[in-house]
Formats: structure tokens, sequence, C-alpha cells
């Protein structure tokens, strides 16, 4: 196993100009968009488990924060 195992995913939530919100993760290639925030949380855990299938590479954790309001941070364990 690699010891360079990504360990957490950090998404950066944008509202998106023509609606919605829009979820890039910094330093992978998973983006996902959705109509509210609720839907976007749930289309990004789906987004993780299909970059990573298996579930022991699976990162663990990935950190969702939004532009709009910087102190807002959510922690989810997407395992």
């Amino acid at each position: 196993m690699s010891e360079n195992r990504i360990k957490e995913i950090i998404f950066l939530v944008e509202a998106d100009h023509e609606g919605g919100y829009i979820a890039k993760a910094i330093n992978q290639s998973i983006f996902t968009q959705a109509d509210s925030l609720q839907e976007l949380r749930k289309l990004i855990k789906d987004a993780v488990h299909c970059h990573y299938p298996d579930e022991q590479n699976r990162p663990q954790y990935a950190i969702i924060s939004t532009n709009q309001n910087p102190d807002t941070k959510y922690e989810n364990n997407y395992r």
C-alpha cells in the first residue's frame, strides 16, 4: 500500500451564477453541482465514492467550505 494515500479532500463550494452550487475538490479531479447545499453534500459523497470505490483507499473526510461564508466548515465521514 502506498504511503502517499490521500486522507482528506477539501472542496471549495461556490454559488453558481446560473443558480445552485458548484463544488470543486482542491488538487483532485472531482467536481459536482446541485440546486441546494443539502443535495450538494449528498452528491459530494457520491463523487468521492465514485473516485475511490475501494473503501480502504477512500479519504476518510471531505471538508466543505463555502466562499460565501468562509467560517462555514463541515466535516463529513465519507467512508
